[in-house]
């Protein structure tokens, strides 16, 4: 384990914060405000009574939790309904039947919740009220391909967008134009219901049209949209036929596109965002002054390449040391949401990828003995593992373990290093899902520890 107790312990605190304070439970709590039996949601008032039906839908990976706490709110005033969260986020509730799918690769699971949640639609009235509850993970969550693309199609079709480094917003624009849920679909399949959407937002900008890709939002993505971006990863000849087809079709003008701004679907819709990176990175920054840091917001936005992201975190420690005292301590913060080129056959995601390169880049650093750092995936899941993160520490990637680190990194195999090294970072799921943070910690050199410190500490190392 790490020499490094003190700044691993600050920063597992910040971690918790950050989290916590994007909680579902949370977010629901500080936007639903009911006296009596009339509801407000952000200054606008719903009588609960004057409805036939309350019901609720939703889709992503903070779903369930949501769901628990309206049905804590509304009571017997809740009819039921369903919501699709990922596999092993799911609750027991009472009245909302809960199915879990799979993510980020859409599966037949998904396929049939999105069916469901569509059939729930086609009985609605004006007289009902829906409750819409959404969150990082829905695309991916409720595929509903149209034809002539199938689950197959959308399956090969992600893979290949998740491999060359797509972005989130390149990812689901393409989604949403291959759905018949998403793109504000699901918006008009509840017409002429009144709709509430709560939404945890898991997107750099907030954009309503690409959390979740936009169910019940008005979309301003097109087809021409996903023409640029299957040329920009020259992706034409390597997904599926039918999904260039419809895309050819659509820039054609013959075939329909997703539901645009000014369409009556959604004049009886709210749209309100309830969380996002913004609030974690506000909790982390709280806590951070609590143990004796300076916080300093430095990115709300990062983005692109991890390794590349590395780099400008680890020079910009590297500056904060030269600019401050050695007693000095400063937390950095960073928020937003990075991607990675798959070239190498490891295992890892886009927050361990990062952790790894900034160990590796820290490294010949002379300060490096003051800065430590975590990378981290909110939603507790980074990539296709079971771990949300890294931590990386002075001695996690040391002068004779610097080939291998190397050697991970080029593989894609971050994972493996870091278990290797013990600071692989694993939440479980969190159940909300608001991108990533970084935290980068400068402060003082801390003492080595001896052996039989190292032991006793030894209980608090990350498995």
């Amino acid at each position: 384990m790490t020499q490094y107790s003190a700044k691993k312990q600050d920063l597992l605190r910040i971690i918790d914060s950050a989290i916590h304070a994007v909680s579902p439970e949370i977010a629901m709590q500080n936007t639903l405000k009911r006296t009596g039996d009339i509801l407000t949601v952000e200054g606008t008032e719903y009588d609960l009574t004057s409805y036939e039906r309350i019901i609720v839908v939703g889709a992503g990976k903070a779903s369930a939790s949501m769901a628990k706490k309206l049905e804590e709110l509304l009571g017997d005033l809740l009819h039921g309904g369903i919501v699709a969260t990922k596999y092993g986020h799911g609750l027991e509730l009472k009245k909302t039947w809960v199915m879990e799918a799979g993510h980020p690769v859409p599966d037949m699971a998904g396929q049939r919740a999105s069916k469901d949640i569509l059939g729930i639609a086609k009985g609605l009235t004006e007289n009902d009220l829906v409750f819409c509850l959404l969150s990082g993970g829905a695309s991916a969550i409720v595929p509903a391909p149209r034809e002539p693309v199938t689950l197959q199609d959308k399956q090969a079709t992600t893979r290949a967008l998740l491999e060359c480094g797509a972005t989130i917003n390149e990812i689901n624009a393409i989604r949403k134009n291959l759905s018949l849920f998403k793109g504000g679909h699901l918006a008009k399949a509840l017409e002429p219901a009144t709709v509430i959407t709560l939404i945890i937002s898991d997107v750099i900008g907030d954009y309503l049209d690409v959390i979740g890709s936009g169910p019940t939002a008005p979309d301003e993505s097109t087809f021409l949209d996903c023409q640029a971006i299957l040329d920009k990863y020259a992706l034409c000849s390597g997904i599926p036929e039918a999904v260039t087809t419809i895309i050819a079709a659509g820039c054609a003008g013959e075939a329909p596109e997703t539901c645009k701004a000014g369409d009556k679907c959604f004049e009886r819709v709210q749209n309100v965002i309830i969380a996002g990176n913004a609030m974690a990175l506000t909790g982390a920054a709280k806590t951070a002054q609590e143990l004796g840091y300076t916080p300093i917001l430095v990115d709300a936005a990062i983005q692109g390449e991890a390794r590349d992201v590395a780099k400008k975190l680890v020079e910009k420690a590297i500056a904060t040391c030269g600019e401050h005292s050695e007693d000095t301590r400063i937390c950095l913060l960073y928020g937003g949401e990075t991607t990675v080129t798959i070239k190498g056959n490891g295992k890892g995601g886009r927050n361990q990828e990062l952790a790894l390169a900034a160990g590796i880049k820290l490294l010949g650093a002379e300060c490096r003995e003051r800065i430590a750092l975590a990378c981290v995936g909110t939603d507790g899941t980074d990539g296709p593992t079971d771990a949300a993160g890294g931590l990386i520490f002075p001695d996690t990637v040391t002068e004779r373990g610097e080939r291998a680190a190397r050697e991970h990194l080029a593989n894609n195999d971050a994972y493996h290093f870091l278990s290797n090294v013990g600071t692989i970072l694993k939440t479980g799921p969190t159940r909300t899902n608001v991108m990533d943070i970084a935290i980068v910690l400068v402060g003082p050199n801390e003492p080595k520890m001896t052996a039989s410190s190292l032991q006793h500490h030894a209980h608090d190392a990350i498995r």
